[in-house]
């Protein structure tokens, strides 16, 4: 015990602060001296004679009931705080291997040392001996009080407070009333509980009120029991089989005990079980809203649970793979099965060697049972359900299903389910009605494997409901007429009229569809072959339907015609889907008609502005030579320009532009600016000013269109280039091997804002420079940025520097390009 015993000197520092000042210990809402529970000096001033009130025969009552009640919750705490140092004494004995008499000695000396009272000493030798929940919580609570500056809840009180809730539930042993009542006291009081409920799940889905403390005796009795189907806290615990937590319970909209006291209070409510088995639902209520909850108190709640689910657990199941011993609610289930008219088979539970649920045991299959795929009941007789259908485990979910069962007790069933059983590593599935139930601690499983001749029946009636479909027969040698309902309503006859006849229907019948319905009944009556018809039906009310007519013959031993079968199928809304198709062929056809008209004038008038060999333009000073790449797809006409003209003052015009979009639009619109900017040019304004008027152009007189475009004025004298974008690339400048883009000056592009206004800068040219300009065709790709697209065209058009053609050849020969666009490329060369 040394190391016991420094622990409990820590124990004891750590116990300084919470002694009050008359020497007695706080614990758990209760005043303890030397581990004996002490009244409080408020409950001594109600027990006496009541300050500021008059001791009147109806008071003294009053205050005697109240002293007496005290007295008896004292008693029992007492009492549970006893058996928990009785249990302490029992370890010590068996430890130290000594008499009752020492080991009360050696608690006493214990308890002197370490600075505890009897009931913490006890519960921290019960810790160390027992190794389960409740020491594994006060385990976390020490390391996390090494870990910080200290929890806010000593662990020796949780110890305690759990310990002593331990020792009241086993004492009230199977009686759940007073398993809650100790709960509440001992354990969930000093967490801010007022009221405790214990619920006991029923088989068929709904919920009793086991027991319960700090609920009106009224309020018990309105939920004594809750019906299946009805969401409460406690049913949704259940369902979700975890710890269900609710700051607020009027937020959630769930009624629940207590709902009318606290409605505004917090509400947990945990599963209890053992086994693998739930048994019920542990709910706790709090009078205010409930903050989140760390951890730690949420396993003390688990805790909890768990220790109600042993007082619950009146009859727990038997390990049957020890026995074959059958259980008496087993063998009341056993008869059952076997007086169902369907193929049944009872389940047990088989636990594995902590208690948990391992798998389920095929007690007993019934005299009608059938296997889904054909094997004898004796096979599966006795063997684990996972042996006999490890498929079960997979797709199906049947054993999570009857898991979910045999833990809850809400029955289950479902219609045309799947079941799929490995037989010589060969997957069989097959489709049966499943209901699953439980009756005790055994499950009683139901299947009916789904006949496939009545499924088939099915499937063809609703496959001729889909397809307007009837069926018919008539035997020649009898007169009489078979229908079946579908032919009835295709026909528009109540079902008492007689059946329309083969020989009747050119009676019913349009009268231009009389010569088609006369050779149908030629060929199935006369020539004996099978024959169809396409004809429109006049029904009675007034409603013309178009049929589509099947028939065959039928022939006897003497190969005599004896009867005639077919269909009747209601084809109209097909007739007219076809009708309409047929319409918009011609629609289609017409306006693809028109459309290439269109494209076709559009190319032509492209072409004759900017023919794609344009010849070869000489200035002074200069020699300009220019490349135009239509796109690729003669249909996809676009807007790109190009213009070099001689203007009247000498200075010579070069220019590259793009209309945005593709088709006649674009292409009249480059018509438009192409020519305006030729006009423009003859008035001797600048670059910069051009495009101001370009763009007042394109915004008021070109409607809807937008454009970039570059536009330079080059004087062949000084060999000065004066130049202004707008929303364009800039031109390239190669010289002396090596290329160069202009800078990228501000310039918005054509007709998007009415007035703007643009810069121009002045390029030097030296003799022998090559000066390109471009439409966007000769770079854009899908995939990369303009930026790195035009820095692939500067390292080009340096290795490409040499005679201009060959240099414009290659440059359009090696276009990384990839939109399919229109392609303008000026080279100018300098003399």
């Amino acid at each position: 015990m040394t190391g016991g015993k420094r622990r409990y000197d820590d124990a004891q520092r750590q116990d300084d602060g919470r002694r009050n000042d008359d020497g007695r210990r706080n614990d758990g809402g209760r005043a303890y001296l030397d581990g004996r529970p002490q009244r409080t000096q408020a409950g001594e001033q109600y027990a006496g004679a009541l300050p500021h009130q008059s001791p009147t025969p109806l008071g003294r009552l009053v205050a005697t009931v109240e002293r007496l009640r005290r007295e008896v919750l004292e008693a029992q705490a007492a009492a549970d705080g006893r058996a928990l140092v009785e249990l302490a004494k029992g370890i010590l004995i068996g430890q130290l291997h000594c008499t009752p008499a020492v080991a009360a000695r050696q608690l006493d000396v214990l308890c002197r040392e370490s600075g505890m009272s009897p009931l913490e000493l006890a519960a921290d030798i019960v810790n160390q001996a027992s190794r389960d929940h409740v020491s594994e919580l006060a385990a976390e609570f020490v390391e996390r009080a090494a870990a910080a500056d200290g929890p806010a809840e000593p662990h020796t009180a949780v110890s305690v407070r759990l310990r002593t809730a331990e020792s009241g539930v086993l004492a009230a042993a199977a009686d759940t009333q007073a398993v809650a009542e100790s709960l509440l006291t001992n354990a969930l009081h000093a967490l801010g509980a007022v009221a405790v409920a214990v619920w006991t799940a029923v088989p068929d889905g709904s919920l009793a009120l086991a027991g319960h403390a700090g609920f009106p005796p009224r309020e018990a009795a309105r939920w004594r029991h809750v019906p299946p189907g009805v969401s409460t806290v406690a049913g949704l615990a259940l369902r979700e089989r975890r710890l269900v937590t609710l700051a607020r319970l009027k937020h959630e909209g769930l009624p629940s005990i207590g709902h009318l006291q606290w409605p505004d209070g917090g509400r947990m409510a945990v599963p209890t079980g053992t086994g693998g088995r739930i048994h019920g639902v542990l709910e706790i209520c709090w009078p205010q809203p409930l903050a989140p909850q760390s951890p730690q108190v949420e396993r003390q709640i688990e805790a909890l649970a768990e220790l109600c689910a042993h007082t619950m657990d009146v009859a727990p199941p038997r390990d049957l793979t020890a026995s074959d011993a059958v259980l008496p609610d087993v063998a009341e289930l056993i008869d059952l099965a076997e007086g169902l008219q369907d193929p049944a088979v009872v389940l047990t539970p088989v636990l594995d060697s902590e208690g948990g649920l391992s798998d389920f045991r095929i007690r007993h299959a019934g005299s009608r049972f059938v296997d889904p795929v054909g094997r004898p009941r004796g096979d599966v007789n006795g063997a684990l359900l996972l042996e006999a259908y490890p498929m079960a485990a997979g797709e199906s979910g049947l054993f999570d299903i009857i898991e979910r069962v045999h833990a809850t007790g809400e029955p289950f069933r479902a219609e045309r389910m799947s079941l799929t059983a490995l037989v010589d590593q060969i997957r069989l599935t097959s489709v049966a009605d499943i209901s699953v139930s439980r009756h005790g601690a055994a499950v009683l499983l139901i299947w009916r494997i789904e006949d496939e001749t009545a499924r088939l029946a099915n499937l063809l009636q609703h496959a001729q409901r889909l397809g307007r479909i009837g069926g018919f027969e008539e035997n020649l040698t009898t007169g009489e007429t078979t229908w079946n309902a579908q032919l009835y309503a295709l026909h528009g006859l109540p079902a008492s009229a007689p059946p329309v006849r083969l020989q009747e229907l050119p009676g019913r019948a349009h009268p231009d569809d009389s010569a088609a319905l006369g050779r149908f009944l030629r060929a199935v009556l006369r020539h004996r072959r099978p024959a169809s018809v396409h004809f429109r039906l006049q029904r009675p009310d007034g409603i013309t339907r178009h049929i589509r007519v099947i028939a065959e013959p039928v022939l006897d031993a003497d190969q005599q015609l004896h009867a005639v079968r077919g269909a009747y199928q209601d084809i109209s809304a097909q007739h007219w889907t076809e009708v309409a198709l047929a319409a918009t062929r011609d629609q289609l056809a017409h306006s693809e008609a028109e459309s290439a008209e269109r494209n076709r004038l559009a190319l032509q008038l492209q072409h004759a502005i900017m023919p794609p060999t344009p010849p070869a333009i000489e200035a002074p000073g200069l020699r300009v030579a220019v490349r135009y790449r239509p796109a690729e797809t003669e249909s996809l006409v676009g807007g790109d320009w190009y213009d070099t003209v001689v203007l009247p003052s000498g200075l010579i015009m070069l220019s590259v532009g793009d209309v945005a979009g593709h088709g006649i639009e674009a292409a009249t619109g480059m018509v438009v600016l192409r020519n305006a900017l030729r006009g423009l040019a003859v008035t001797g304004a600048g670059p910069a000013q051009l495009l101001s008027w370009l763009n007042t152009v394109t915004h008021h007189l070109a409607k809807h269109v937008t454009a970039t475009a570059v536009c330079g004025l080059f004087d062949p004298g000084t060999r000065v280039l004066r130049w202004a974008r707008a929303g364009h690339l800039p031109p390239v400048l190669v010289r002396d091997g090596r290329a160069d883009a202009f800078p990228l000056m501000e310039g918005l592009l054509l007709g998007a804002l009415p007035d703007v206004t643009y810069t121009e800068e002045e390029v030097q040219l030296e003799p022998e420079d090559t000066l390109l300009m471009f439409t966007d065709g000769l770079v854009e790709r899908r995939d990369c940025s303009v930026q790195d697209s035009l820095g692939h065209l500067v390292t080009a058009a340096a290795a490409d520097a040499g005679d201009l053609d060959d240099q414009l050849d290659h440059l359009l020969a090696g276009s990384r390009s990839d939109t399919d666009d229109d392609t303008c490329v000026i080279g100018i060369r300098v003399g």
